[in-house]
């Protein structure tokens, strides 16, 4: 049962230390892994489209449809960041697919695969010969444990305490699950710093 109301919440930190640089902005095939990133949600019907940015760095004007804001205390970790998504969220949606902006190969298509099986009550995560990845959706009812998140751990305490919940949707190769931490990433996955 796939839900109607899903909206697109994408995790963009500024300076990487491992990367040296504005790793959102790094290109590969002649796109930031930003733009890939709100490519993928927006393809995928995804709305509304909020980028959460960690820090007070300013970005470019974004496309329509998609608002940013920011992390004021990125300092306190990861959670903090879905947090600030979470609560910019209006509250019509039904759901949120999380989305990192450093996992450059997540396409519309990988999301349409997740969101079918998605609803209020599940909790849907790409999965490539048994192992987990990102992006992940959330049905509205987990909100308040997202909402309750701290520290750098994420979503995996929210998917460990609601294992019930969580249905593992096979991808069709293991790209999908591929992220872009340093520089030697970046250029395996055909990109520039």
């Amino acid at each position: 049962m796939a839900m109607k109301t899903v909206a697109g919440l994408i995790l963009a930190a500024g300076r990487a230390s491992r990367m040296g640089s504005d790793k959102r902005l790094a290109r590969i095939g002649g796109h930031s892994m930003l733009e890939l990133a709100m490519a993928a949600a927006m393809g995928a019907g995804l709305d509304p489209v909020v980028v959460v940015v960690s820090g007070p760095e300013p970005l470019a004007p974004m496309p329509r449809g998609i608002s940013v804001v920011i992390n004021p205390e990125p300092s306190r970790g990861m959670a903090s960041s879905l947090v600030t998504g979470v609560e910019a969220l209006p509250d019509s949606v039904a759901g949120v697919a999380v989305l990192l902006a450093d996992m450059p190969r997540v396409e519309a298509r990988h999301l349409l695969l997740l969101l079918a099986q998605a609803g209020p009550d599940r909790i849907c995560v790409p999965v490539h010969q048994g192992r987990r990845g990102n992006p992940v959706v959330l049905g509205r009812t987990f909100f308040p444990d997202l909402l309750a998140l701290t520290g750098d751990r994420g979503a995996k305490g929210i998917l460990a305490r609601h294992s019930q919940a969580v249905r593992e949707v096979e991808m069709p190769d293991e790209s999908v699950l591929m992220d872009v931490d340093t520089p030697e990433e970046l250029r395996a996955a055909g990109g520039e710093p």
